[in-house]
């Protein structure tokens, strides 16, 4: 990738992956440290999982809140989504309570979801699409590493400081960031940037955006209907204890770098399109060969294939949809975001039932999915270029 094709320095794009790290690190750390936070609040698991629930349904909200990014600029949006961050986790370090805890991650997630789509906006903005999907890779690899690096840094400092640690540290470095954001560059906006009104209309009335939105949506749905029993699956199945579990899912972890780094050796060289379609394929041939598992290992390597493949689907598709409406790009980024979270929330609704009928019924349903985003993508491609 020459330097003429970046017209923002590496250490800059170094410092927002960073900056993602962080708050992604915060956003999954919840998952794993879910008992740890409920014996320190005294609340029960359903009072947790109400938290989580509600933080969930923030996703389907995200256009609301992101179209910042593109009404008020990509540094705006940042901005306000690292200062929203850094609130909520400073709310966890001044009151210990089930309340604040609750308002503490509704607010780090609110800024997550105004922060990521002004700073992919940015990105696109800054970086011409032919390399655009190398570079908007290697910044997904915040994602994989919050899980590999991230979380245990912060089951460390909860082991030796406390439970309020994590949030504590996490505040101070969201203040670094804020001071970093600051002297951020970045190209001056149009003299009559589009409203958010005009923003979500011009994207909800156009084939080509909500070909994307349905696209975004059967990937996320297939993968969720697998996600939610993949571990109740290997317990009943192979009789997979919380240490094998664990394992488990640390190879999940691992695939998810691996898909990211695939991504960003193939998307601009294969095609946007092309590479999403790819991944929908192989996905399509995990899901069968998952059906074939008879063994521990072969259950494990299938689930690491169908995670590596999803991973590739998920993150070359974020340079094609950066590209669909480039004046509406923070809404459009944040839009696709919220088709993501309806379909795993679809997806979580059917899992347990199709379990019933035995996991086959879940790994067709997700064929059956991932066959429908590929006809929602060649749609979309008959209709533009990109």
């Amino acid at each position: 990738m020459s330097r003429a094709s970046l017209s923002v320095p590496r250490r800059r794009l170094a410092f927002l992956t960073l900056a993602r790290i962080l708050v992604n690190t915060i956003y999954r750390m919840v998952y794993p440290f879910l008992g740890v936070f409920r014996t320190a609040l005294g609340a029960s698991l359903e009072q947790m999982s109400w938290i989580l629930t509600l933080r969930s349904t923030l996703g389907v909200l995200t256009p609301l809140f992101a179209s910042i990014g593109d009404s008020r600029g990509r540094k705006a949006g940042m901005l306000v989504g690292i200062a929203l961050f850094t609130l909520g986790c400073s709310l966890i370090w001044i009151r210990q309570t089930y309340f604040f805890f609750a308002i503490a991650l509704l607010l780090t997630m609110l800024g997550k979801y105004i922060f990521d789509p002004s700073l992919l906006a940015y990105v696109g903005d800054q970086v011409v699409y032919s390399v655009r999907g190398r570079v908007m890779a290697l910044m997904e690899f915040s994602w994989s590493l919050s899980f590999l690096v991230g979380v245990p840094l912060m089951g460390l400092l909860l082991k030796e400081f406390g439970w309020k640690a994590p949030f504590g540290i996490s505040a101070v470095l969201g203040a670094v960031l804020l001071v970093g954001l600051l002297s951020l560059n970045q190209a001056s906006p149009p003299a009559k940037s589009p409203s958010r009104w005009q923003s979500f209309r011009a994207i909800f009335s156009s084939r080509i955006a909500l070909y994307a939105l349905a696209t975004g949506w059967a990937i996320s749905a297939a993968n969720e209907v697998i996600n939610l029993v993949f571990g109740v699956w290997l317990e009943e199945t192979f009789r997979f204890r919380i240490a094998a579990l664990g394992a488990a899912t640390a190879v999940i972890g691992l695939s998810e770098l691996i898909g990211e780094s695939l991504v960003a050796a193939l998307v601009d060289r294969l095609g946007k399109p092309q590479t999403v379609s790819l991944g929908i394929l192989l996905n399509i041939l995990a899901a069968i060969g998952l059906a074939q598992s008879r063994s521990s290992i072969s259950a494990v390597s299938g689930l690491f294939f169908f995670y590596v493949t999803f991973e590739l689907t998920l993150v070359s598709s974020i340079p094609l949809v950066s590209e669909i409406f480039p004046e509406q790009r923070a809404t459009m980024l944040s839009s696709t975001g919220a088709s993501h979270a309806l379909g795993r929330a679809f997806g979580a609704l059917i899992a347990a039932p199709l379990y019933q009928m035995g996991l086959s019924a879940n790994l067709a349903v997700a064929i059956a999915l991932n066959l429908l985003a590929l006809l929602a993508l060649r749609a979309l491609t008959q209709r533009k270029t990109l």
